[in-house]
This record gives structure tokens, sequence and C-alpha cells, in this order.
């Protein structure tokens, strides 16, 4: 399962995600994973999520962050819950190529969350199926 939060830079995100990561982390009988470009979220998530910062690893565009999602997923198969903050930045802002990718994402194992920051009416459709 994929799903996107999307909305406007400040409206709050961010904050719904650290919320949905620490109610997973609660419901879980696995493993939860949030990710993010910079460690931003360090105090705010449980420290029984496990928190990855992509530019420790040099990951930029969707092809290299498929790859990691998917090397995550088949390295833990116990991973249940896997949270994104600034998708946007990690992949880049070409939208047919977060479509393609959150596309691929879908048939991995976990249940995916996403934040977008953008305007809805700027998103095309194949990503607001998934909002």
């Amino acid at each position: 399962m994929v799903k996107v939060i999307i909305g406007n830079k400040g409206t709050g995100k961010t904050k719904t995600l650290i919320a949905r990561v620490n109610a997973a982390v609660e419901q879980s009988s696995g493993n939860v994973v949030c990710v993010e470009q910079k460690r931003k979220l360090t105090t705010d998530i449980s420290s029984r999520a496990r928190l990855i910062a992509t530019v420790d690893y040099g990951i930029s565009g969707y092809d290299a962050f498929y790859g990691f999602l998917s090397g995550l997923c088949a390295g833990n198969y116990d991973i249940t819950d896997v949270f994104v903050d600034a998708t946007l930045r990690i992949g880049g802002r070409d939208y047919s190529a977060l479509a393609a990718f959150l596309a691929k994402v879908a048939k991995l194992e976990a249940d995916f969350f996403f934040t977008v920051s953008a305007d809805k009416a700027d998103l095309p459709k194949e990503i607001l199926d998934f909002a």
C-alpha cells in the first residue's frame, strides 16, 4: 500500500507523518522505518523507529531511491511500515517520474507513506490516486 500526504510547505505534512510514525511504532508487530533527506526528525520520532537519512547514502533520483527502498525491504522482511518525508527533495520535481516511482513502490510488501510538498492542482492524476 502506498499513501501520499500532499500539501504546500507549512501545511503540517511532517507533523502528520510524525504522528503516524509514532502510532505505527505502538501498533506494529514488526519494524517501522522513517526515511528523510537530512537528519531533522531525530527528537520527534520514537527511538523504536529506525531513522535513515538518504544524504548519508548519496541517494538522489527516483531510480536510486526505489533501489534503496526495495533493498531495505529485501534485507529485512520484518519491516511493516516505511514513512518518507520530503519525497521531492530526494527524488526530484519530475511528477511523471514520481508517479512511476510510486507505482513501483506499491508492489513492495510494506506499507509506504510519502509527503509531497506541492499543490494538488499541479499533480497528475496518477499521483492523486495514492492520496
